[in-house]
């Protein structure tokens, strides 16, 4: 990789720029995984915890498909990775045999555009796993204030006291439960704005690429000029026959 972009900077070619910034979007997303990982043991630990069983049950397969989708994720990265490491051999095999014109289109050598969007793809599936296991959580424990409500509202009856109409918010225990699941899904919106920036400037390299001519254009061109050439030596070919 340094080798290909010190031939690209030395030829001031501008993609040079753009390949750089692949590779460290690359590496920012395996810093950003890694912080998910992360998030993935605490959050093990807290749903470990859990005293009822429905709940208990539906976070355990939660974190479960979190653990699936993060080793997925490390895949994708080790995958795209490698892909970029071949497309920079074949670019600098080309440059050596063909000439330093062989990188005016330096896109070809890298097709990452549906590794990124794979990785994007899985990234908002893990998304969408701690979004519903926050909302269980926050529905357990709404469901849980309420039934204290009701209690609570019995005592004050008998007690010849108002009832409680107002909701109370989500308790400290259901926050804490929620928290690493939050930090999990902040990481993954991270890691899909990083992928966002990757395909940005992929396109951009992908514009780069020198335009080949249109072969239809070409011989529309040809045609016409071959069309106007007679017409400008018809007037010359009249003073002639004069």
């Amino acid at each position: 990789m340094r080798e290909l972009l010190a031939v690209l900077k030395e030829n001031n070619y501008s993609s040079a720029k753009d390949l750089l910034a692949t590779l460290r979007h690359v590496e920012e997303l395996e810093n950003q995984l890694a912080g998910a990982v992360e998030q993935l043991s605490a959050m093990r630990e807290e749903v470990e915890n859990l005293q009822k069983a429905p709940l208990k049950s539906a976070l355990q397969a939660s974190v479960h498909t979190l653990e699936e989708k993060a080793a997925s994720l490390k895949e994708q990265i080790s995958a795209l990775k490698e892909s970029i490491l071949t497309g920079c051999r074949q670019a600098l095999s080309e440059a050596r045999e063909h000439g330093i014109s062989a990188l005016d289109n330096l896109a070809r050598f890298f097709h990452l555009r549906q590794s990124f969007e794979g990785i994007r793809d899985t990234i908002q599936e893990a998304i969408q796993t701690d979004t519903r296991a926050i909302e269980k959580i926050e529905a357990m424990a709404a469901q849980y204030h309420e039934a204290g409500k009701h209690l609570k509202n019995a005592g004050r009856v008998l007690a010849g006291k108002e009832a409680v109409t107002e909701a109370k918010p989500i308790g400290k225990a259901a926050k804490t439960i929620a928290a690493p699941f939050r930090a999990d899904r902040a990481c993954l919106t991270a890691m899909k704005g990083t992928v966002e920036k990757a395909l940005s400037g992929l396109e951009r390299l992908e514009q780069s690429a020198p335009k080949k001519p249109s072969i239809l254009k070409a011989m529309r061109e040809q045609s016409e000029k071959i069309q106007a050439e007679p017409a400008k030596t018809e007037p010359s070919a009249r003073r002639a026959e004069r």
